[in-house]
């Protein structure tokens, strides 16, 4: 899976992604979302700009339920 649209992202956050022109994963995004999508702990070092960051705030953006108004994420 090297495609950010192969996971199981909301159509808004795909959009964002495609806005961006994010399209392709990065070795560490491909290895680390799926199991971070399916709830699973992830354990990542990769070099400065591999994109670590990004797969992070994506699984945790995928988990925030916008209705509901409370703190969901720290």
């Amino acid at each position: 899976m090297t495609d950010f649209s192969q996971l199981p992202l909301s159509p808004a956050l795909l959009q964002a992604l495609g806005v961006l022109e994010y399209h392709a994963m990065t070795p560490v995004q491909a290895a680390s979302l799926p199991p971070m999508l399916a709830g699973r702990d992830v354990t990542a070092q990769a070099r400065t700009g591999s994109g670590k960051t990004a797969a992070f705030g994506l699984a945790l953006l995928s988990k925030i339920d916008p209705s509901r108004v409370a703190v969901q994420s720290l």
